[in-house]
């Protein structure tokens, strides 16, 4: 079955370390734990679309190495189309992640392979793009091949999501056209928008500004606050179902494919927020990243604590 979700992004073997607190700069730090988990935004998000209900194909590179293996086994098994994972001749890409006892984290990401995704590949593989409804981006991969991707989605009147994750810098003008659904968190929204963005109505002004810009819509995912939609005409708040976290990586991740497959389905915007905040906040009740993600029937059988 083609798919109905097609993501464009970043493979990485993340290398997971848990300690009770983040390091200081110069400071080593005795840890609990260390675990090798599949990851990327990218393939996060695809193994999150998956499995919440959609049909995915992934775009992405891997090097020619064990972790490649690994990646690519990692999104076979959950029955997500590879056809445009291409190996190179390059280490995989890799994130190092910290985390705390209280369940925050810090990442370093080196992009390996991720830096081999071209305009080229794009333009190869542009029979997947074809057959989707919805697309996703990120900003683990080349700002160049993002850039194609997203212009590419809009001429194939495609639903196009970009996740500008991580960001540290506002974004070229000339993406902001291509863009149906931008969807930033708080440091993001503040990077993209060069606005302050520490509350409710601090993010409102954000998300504005990130639409007069051309930007469709706008989703600012809020952590414990909930998400905020934003649509040009007015605003709306969802706030967070009630959990107790305990690890937040790839909570945005499985934000970003549960509403895309929500998106993919039929579901009013609404509902994809709301469906996408359940399996995000379901996420962080558990620890990795690919591993933390849940299905459609746990997000069917969620109740809030």
């Amino acid at each position: 079955m083609p798919a109905n979700v097609v993501v464009i992004g970043s493979l990485n073997m993340d290398l997971v370390t848990r300690a009770p607190r983040l390091p200081r700069g110069g400071e080593t730090l005795i840890g609990h734990s260390f675990a090798t988990v599949s990851g990327g935004k990218g393939a996060n998000q695809a193994v999150a679309a998956a499995r919440l209900g959609a049909q995915v194909s992934m775009v992405g590179c891997v090097g020619n190495d064990d972790y490649g293996v690994q990646l690519r086994d990692a999104l076979l098994a959950e029955q997500i189309d590879c056809q445009a994972v291409s190996s190179v001749e390059d280490s995989s890409g890799v994130a190092l992640i910290v985390v705390d006892d209280n369940s925050q984290n810090a990442i370093v990401i080196v992009a390996g392979a991720n830096g081999s995704m071209t305009p080229a590949v794009i333009d190869r593989f542009d029979a997947v793009l074809q057959a989707a409804d919805v697309i996703i981006c990120q900003l683990e991969i080349p700002d160049a091949t993002v850039g194609h991707a997203l212009k590419r989605g809009r001429e194939l009147g495609k639903t196009v999501i970009l996740n500008p994750a991580p960001a540290s810098r506002p974004l070229p003008a000339d993406w902001f056209a291509a863009i149906d659904y931008l969807i930033p968190n708080e440091s993001e929204a503040a990077a993209l928008s060069g606005l302050p963005v520490d509350s409710l109505e601090t993010a409102k002004k954000a998300a504005a500004h990130l639409i007069s810009l051309g930007a469709g819509k706008v989703i600012i995912t809020l952590g414990a606050q909930g998400s905020l939609f934003a649509n040009g005409t007015g605003y709306q708040h969802f706030p967070a179902p009630k959990v107790k976290a305990v690890d937040t990586t790839a909570a945005g991740d499985t934000f970003v494919g549960g509403f895309a497959a929500a998106l993919a389905a039929g579901k009013t915007e609404a509902e994809a927020i709301r469906f996408g905040q359940v399996a995000a906040a379901l996420s962080v009740t558990r620890a990795g990243a690919q591993p933390s993600i849940p299905t459609t029937s746990d997000v069917q059988a969620f109740k809030p604590a």
